[in-house]
This record gives C-alpha cells, sequence and structure tokens, in this order.
C-alpha cells in the first residue's frame, strides 16, 4: 500500500489577465520524493514553485500539503511556509545580517525556537556544507556559489516538510554550479523531499526520482528519469532533450 503524497497538486490553473500560465497541472510527491521541472524558459516551472509556497494567488484546482487544503482562501498562507523552504534563482540574503544572522532570524522569529539552538543548528549545517568559516560575514564577502549555499543551509534552518528550489545555479557561473548542487544531492540522500525547477539536465537524470517536463503551461510529460531522457513519448519532450543535451 502506497503512502499517501506529501504533495498532492490537482487541476492547477493560474492566469495572467488572458494569457493561461499553468493550465490543469497535477502532480502527486511523495515523502523522500525529489521531483524536477524541466523545460523551456516561460513553460511555467517557476509559477508552480509559486503557487505552491502561496506565493501566487491560482485560478483554479487544490493544492494539499499532507493532506491539507492549502489552497483553501481561508488557510493564513504565512502558517504554510512555515512548513515549506524556498530557494530562489537570486540568493534574497540579507545584505546586513551576517551569514548565521540569515540563517537563525527565521528559526527564532517564526518558529520560536530560542537563539542558541538555532545557532547551534545553523553552525552544524553551514559546517557540514564548508561554510563554518563563513559564518561571520556578510553576504557581500561571499562568492555566488558560497551565497547559493548559505541560502540553501537558511532554507533548511527552519526544517521544512518540503523544499522548493527555483533555478538556483541559473545565476552562477558554470564553475560554482557543482558546489551548489552537491548540496542539493546531499540532501537527496538524506531524505528531503523537493521539487526542483532546473536547467541541469545531468543533475535531474542522476537526482530525481521523477522528472516533469513542462510545455505551454502543462505536464506534458512525467515519469522516471530513465524513461524521460531515454524513451520519452511525446515528440516534444524529444525535440527539446536534443537541444538541451
Amino acid at each position: 500500500m502506497s503512502a499517501a503524497p506529501l504533495l498532492e497538486v490537482t487541476g492547477l490553473r493560474k492566469c495572467y489577465g488572458e494569457r493561461v500560465v499553468l493550465d490543469d497541472v497535477s502532480l502527486a510527491v511523495q515523502p523522500h520524493d525529489v521531483v524536477c521541472l524541466i523545460g523551456s524558459s516561460g513553460s511555467g516551472k517557476s509559477t508552480l514553485l509559486r503557487c505552491l509556497n502561496l506565493l501566487e494567488d491560482i485560478d483554479d484546482g487544490v493544492i494539499r500539503l499532507d493532506g491539507e487544503e492549502i489552497s483553501d482562501p481561508r488557510i493564513d498562507p504565512r502558517s504554510v511556509r512555515q512548513r515549506i523552504g524556498m530557494v530562489f534563482q537570486a540568493y534574497n540574503l540579507f545584505p546586513h545580517l551576517s551569514v548565521l544572522d540569515n540563517c537563525t532570524l527565521a528559526p527564532q522569529r517564526v518558529h520560536g525556537v530560542p537563539r542558541r539552538a538555532a545557532e547551534e543548528r545553523a553552525l552544524a549545517l553551514l559546517d557540514r556544507f564548508g561554510l563554518a568559516d563563513q559564518a561571520r560575514k556578510h553576504p557581500d564577502r561571499l562568492s555566488g556559489g558560497q551565497q547559493q549555499r548559505v541560502a540553501l543551509v537558511r532554507a533548511l534552518c527552519t526544517g521544512p516538510e518540503l523544499l522548493l528550489l527555483d533555478e538556483i545555479t541559473a545565476a552562477l557561473d558554470p564553475e560554482l554550479v557543482g558546489e551548489v548542487l552537491e548540496i542539493v544531492r546531499a540532501e537527496a540522500v538524506a531524505g528531503t523531499t523537493m521539487v526542483v525547477a532546473t536547467h541541469e539536465m545531468g543533475f535531474a537524470r542522476e537526482v530525481a526520482t521523477t522528472v516533469c517536463f513542462l510545455h505551454q503551461g502543462r505536464i506534458l510529460e512525467q515519469g522516471p528519469p530513465e524513461q524521460i531522457f531515454t524513451d520519452p513519448r511525446e515528440e516534444r519532450t524529444r525535440q527539446f532533450l536534443r537541444r538541451v543535451l
């Protein structure tokens, strides 16, 4: 008997005026899954992640997190975001705070974690990902790769049920991409449930449990990485992969 999905999306629709950005998107994410969203720019990947984190209002459909309908308008989005970590393409670190303070702000202010406990967890995660010596520095003293790794650590410091990653390597120089993806690989091995929008096809093939190909706001095809990358059913998927691989 399969476990209930941690995240379940049914018939999701999102429009900006007359433009349909997401059209009848349905998706189920089991605990410990890593779902990679691939597709051309403008296919709806980032908008889908923003809808999942309630940063965008949806026009139709249902989003459930651990069985609770979080797309219900009566739900306080702040309470939902306490359970979901999200990392954006731009690092969005607070420039006036140290790395350590960036990582402990949400646990203390939002989750009520005592300062000492928040700092102990943050320092352990920073050390785990090779950033312990950066803890007292401000973000502008770090490289782009280091800043994005700090953004990942900051999201993990709250112990999220679900981690959403939105093209987190897109703004990085190529030589910095690997060090950021290494953290994501480690979290995948550790069992963190993730939905990842990415242009890194090798990473998706290696780490994902499910790959979803989005085209014109719809999930045109989804399946295990081996099937999507070696024997896609849809011609549009084949065209996309021929172009990017």
